[in-house]
């Protein structure tokens, strides 16, 4: 293997166009971009399908919960992305003039919502019987206990899984080259074949990748901590049923 040579990021392909290290960033910035929007799309819907799934006495609608975290949870996230990008725009009309960026940030999100959705029901339900109860013993209608007494304990528990969930949606990012995304992947590809220095290229990649992931793992641990219950233990129960 041939010596190193990062002075590559400082070229400028084809005279006129910004160096390698400046697309890097900008490639980074796609990524992040696709990562932070796609979490937030599954934090909304796996919050909604979470709570559905642990609904009391709604059959029917714990049983689109389960449908959505089965359907989604089961295909895998490259063939849902060819789904979003080439059939949804097929059959319905109204989706084929949106960007291929809002079609990633979907196909990801609803990926990642079944995830949530099954960890925010492991969450409910472990909370102790007793706190739903409480709720209902001072007259919260079922949106009033879940909302003040039954999710801040569950999202309190999920925590851990939920940084984890961030993790992998940053790095489930990398599925946008798919559909021509310029994310940190594509670069690499591109700018590696270009440069005849593909080492290099991933090289810098890897370590973006890494970076993002710390943080994303610090601001997670920060919250975690700024948010503990002194003294809460979970218990084993089936505050959800």
């Amino acid at each position: 293997m041939g010596s190193w040579d990062w002075q590559v990021f400082l070229q400028d392909p084809g005279g006129k166009d910004p160096t390698y290290w400046q697309w890097l960033l900008s490639a980074w910035g796609w990524t992040v971009s696709v990562a932070v929007s796609a979490l937030v799309v599954a934090l909304l819907l796996g919050s909604i399908v979470g709570v559905i799934r642990t609904l009391p006495n709604s059959p029917g609608w714990v049983r689109v919960g389960n449908a959505w975290v089965e359907l989604f949870r089961n295909i895998p996230l490259l063939v849902q992305i060819f789904l979003w990008y080439h059939v949804v725009p097929a059959i319905f009309t109204v989706m084929r003039d949106v960007p291929p960026f809002v079609l990633v940030v979907l196909a990801l999100g609803f990926f990642t919502s079944a995830r949530i959705a099954e960890q925010l029901r492991s969450g409910i339900q472990a909370l102790p019987r007793g706190q739903r109860y409480a709720g209902m013993a001072v007259g919260f209608t079922t949106p009033q206990y879940y909302r003040y007494v039954i999710l801040p304990m569950a999202y309190r528990i999920i925590i851990p899984p939920l940084t984890s969930e961030s993790m992998n949606i940053f790095k489930n990012s990398s599925v946008a080259f798919a559909v021509s995304i310029a994310e940190m992947t594509q670069f690499a590809m591109q700018a590696g074949e270009e440069t005849a220095r593909p080492m290099e290229m991933y090289l810098a990649v890897t370590v973006l990748y890494i970076i993002s992931a710390f943080a994303i793992n610090r601001i997670m641990a920060t919250i975690e901590k700024r948010t503990r219950v002194p003294g809460f233990i979970a218990s084993a129960g089936g505050g959800g049923h």
